[in-house]
């Protein structure tokens, strides 16, 4: 082969792996549509599913991982992406670079969550360099909902279905009775 052969050659591209981290805790309809959203501009996307137990979940590891692969496969295709969902207990930038992912996606609600956010991405680009974050705004339907919001709600008795999808309103429904 000649050198005029081989410089025409285009490299193969990088395969864009990006990570969405979370508690999840329970799944929300904004978590879904920042995971369909987030599949527009990945190869492969990872929902990283955080132990977090500062948090006070509502539900175990093991049942939030379900529950998102639950939502995932009733979602059906979210842009022909390969999605997988895995637990996480150690620092997302030593999670990302396990699962050799190159961009770090986060949703943002409101100016609020910015101010922490940007700081979260400069301390794992310090961490990380060459580890992107992405941030993509909450659409106008779900800007509202988080998942603290919706276990309130449901603990006080309210219509959590216009939050979750209606197999995750009957988990917590069921969670909170159970927990009375």
């Amino acid at each position: 082969m000649s050198n005029s052969q081989t410089s025409n050659s285009t490299p193969e591209p990088k395969m864009r792996i990006g990570v969405y981290p979370g508690t999840f805790d329970p799944p929300t309809n904004g978590h879904m549509d920042i995971i369909c959203r987030a599949t527009k501009l990945v190869d492969k996307l990872i929902i990283a599913v955080a132990v977090n137990a500062g948090k006070g979940p509502l539900f175990t590891l093991d049942e939030r991982v379900s529950m998102v692969q639950e939502e995932l496969k009733a979602a059906g295709n979210c842009n022909g992406v390969d999605i997988e969902v895995r637990p996480f207990d150690n620092l997302l930038v030593d999670f990302a670079s396990d699962v050799g992912a190159n961009v770090i996606v986060r949703g943002l609600r409101a100016v609020s969550d910015f101010e922490y956010e940007f700081q979260m991405a400069g301390m794992n680009s310090r961490l990380r360099p060459g580890l992107e974050t992405a941030f993509l705004m909450a659409s106008d339907k779900n800007q509202f909902i988080s998942s603290r919001f919706v276990k309130e709600i449901g603990r006080l008795g309210g219509d959590i279905r216009h939050f979750v999808s209606d197999a995750v309103a009957a988990r917590v429904i069921k969670r909170v009775e159970d927990n009375v």
